[in-house]
Order: structure tokens, then sequence, then C-alpha cells
């Protein structure tokens, strides 16, 4: 039985795309701003919050909504992206904390 929900879990699950892409946010500001990831495959970000307070990750065209707290790190996973460009910013400090994923 636990072979097969194994199996089950394996399949179900996709693979994700080389290996995670590093992102800082210091100073309220995400570094790097552009992030590109392989259209058509699920990539991971891990964000690293440099800054004293917590802020979220947050895109309404990825879908995605994270909030990181200050000194800490959250992984923010992206589902297959069709070729394109995806805003995103640090929805606390949304005039600094810009940036975009752009699938390609």
């Amino acid at each position: 039985m636990k072979t097969l929900v194994f199996a089950l879990l394996m399949v179900s699950t996709p693979a994700l795309a080389d290996a995670p892409i590093t992102v800082h946010l210091k100073n309220h500001r995400f570094m790097p701003a552009t992030i590109k990831v392989k259209a058509n495959e699920p990539a991971m970000l891990v964000l690293f919050n440099d800054d004293d307070s917590a802020d979220e990750f947050d895109s309404s065209s990825l879908k995605i909504e994270k909030v990181v707290p200050g000194h800490a790190k959250g992984n923010i996973r992206l589902r297959a992206l069709a070729p394109g460009k995806y805003p995103f910013m640090g929805e606390y400090h949304a005039a600094t904390a810009q940036g975009m994923v752009i699938a390609q």
C-alpha cells in the first residue's frame, strides 16, 4: 500500500525545473527584481527577507500571496507558466518592492 501511495504522489507532483532561484528582499526591494524562468515548467523561488519587518510576496497574475517574516525565508512555488511577463510586489511596501517574473 505504501508503494502505491508513493507512486501516486510521484505521478501527480510535477518536477521543478533546475535549481531553486534565490531572491532577497532588502530595504524593501527585491534582488533580483527581474526573475527569468523556463516557460511551461514549474519553478521554485526561495525568498530571503533580509529586512526587520515582514512583507508579503503578492502577485495576482501568478495567483500567489506569501507572507515572509523579517529575517526569515519562504519557498514560493511557481506553476508552469505560459511565455510572458508576470508582475509581483511586496504588498506591505508596494512603492519600492516591485518585480517581474519573465517566462521564456
